[in-house]
C-alpha cells in the first residue's frame, strides 16, 4: 500500500446546494411534481454520505465498498466519494514510553532498561492497510528494538579500552535505537523522530555486587593517578636540589629519600615526621 490522494471537492459549496436541492425538493412536493420531488431528494441523500470533516494533522481515508481510493490530508470540510468509509488518522506527533524490560547485556549482566520514543505516522494507507493495529504494532517493535540493542552493549566498560557501553555512550546507543526501529517501523508507515534511553540500571539481584566494582574500579584509577603525579613530584625534587647544589646524595640516600617521599606523597594518611635527637646515653 502506499498513500495517495483521494479526489475532493469544497464542502461549503455542497453545503450550499444541498441546502438548495432540499428546498426544491420542498417545492416539489408541495407542488405534486412527485417524480422530480423523488429525484431531489435521493440526490440530497447521496450528498450528506459526501461529506467529511478533517482536522488540523489529521488524514481522512477513504475507502469505496473495499477500495482504496485515497487520503484527504487538508483541513477542513470536504465533498468526497458517496458510500465511501472515512477512517481518521491523527498525524500528530506522539510520545511512546516502554515499561522497565529486564535484559541482559552483551556481559550476561542482568540490567533494568527502558525508553521514550517520538514518532508519527508519514503514510496513512500503510499505517491501517499493512498493519493489524499500527500504535501496538510500535509498541512491541519498540520493546523487541530496545532488547536487541541491550543485548550488544555492556552496561559498563571496565577494559579501559575505547568501547561503546550503555552507560558511558548514550548518544551512540540513542542513535543505534533510533536506526533499528525506523527499519522495523517503516512498514506501517511510522517515522521515528527520537528514541532515547529513559532508565537504566543493574537488576537488583547484582546491584550490589557491581557497586562495590564500580568502587574498586575508581579507587584503582584514582590511585594511579596519584602514583604518577608522586614520581614526577620526586623526580623534581632531586633534580632540584641536585641542580642548586644543595645537598650531595649518593645511590643509597637516593634511593632512601625516593622512598620517603613516595611513602608520604601516596600514603592516604598524613606524614608523621619523625625528629633524629641524637644518641642518648
Amino acid at each position: 500500500m502506499k498513500e495517495q490522494h483521494a479526489w475532493k471537492m469544497n464542502g461549503f459549496l455542497g453545503l450550499l446546494f444541498w441546502f438548495a436541492t432540499v428546498g426544491a425538493s420542498g417545492y416539489f412536493f408541495y407542488q405534486q411534481w412527485f417524480i422530480a420531488a423523488s429525484v431531489l431528494a435521493l440526490l440530497d441523500f447521496i450528498m450528506l454520505t459526501m461529506f467529511t470533516v478533517v482536522q488540523p494533522n489529521q488524514a481522512a481515508v477513504i475507502t469505496f465498498f473495499g477500495d482504496y481510493k485515497g487520503t484527504i490530508r487538508d483541513s477542513g470540510m470536504w465533498l468526497t466519494v458517496p458510500f465511501s468509509g472515512k477512517r481518521k488518522v491523527s498525524l500528530r506527533v506522539r510520545n511512546f514510553n516502554s515499561v522497565k524490560l529486564k535484559v541482559n547485556d552483551v556481559e550476561g549482566n542482568p540490567i533494568e532498561i527502558a525508553a521514550v520514543v517520538v514518532f508519527k505516522v508519514i503514510d496513512s494507507a500503510k499505517a491501517l492497510f499493512d498493519v493489524d493495529n499500527y500504535e501496538q504494532f510500535v509498541e512491541i517493535q519498540s520493546e523487541t528494538a530496545l532488547r536487541h540493542v541491550a543485548s550488544k552493549y555492556p552496561y559498563d566498560d571496565f577494559s579501559g579500552e575505547e568501547g561503546t557501553s550503555l552507560r558511558g555512550h548514550a548518544d551512540e546507543v540513542a542513535q543505534e535505537l533510533s536506526r533499528e526501529l525506523q527499519d522495523r517501523l517503516s512498514l506501517a508507515g511510522v517515522q521515528v523522530m527520537e528514541a532515547r534511553l529513559t532508565h537504566l540500571a543493574y537488576s537488583t539481584e547484582i546491584a550490589s555486587a557491581m557497586l562495590q566494582r564500580q568502587q574498586a574500579a575508581a579507587i584503582i584509577s584514582a590511585r594511579q593517578k596519584i602514583v604518577e603525579g608522586a614520581v614526577g613530584m620526586v623526580q623534581l625534587a632531586i633534580a632540584q636540589l641536585q641542580e642548586q647544589g644543595v645537598v650531595q646524595l649518593d645511590e643509597e640516600r637516593k634511593a632512601a629519600m625516593i622512598n620517603n617521599l613516595m611513602v608520604a606523597i601516596v600514603s592516604d594518611r598524613s606524614a608523621h615526621p619523625v625528629i633524629n635527637a641524637g644518641t642518648i646515653y
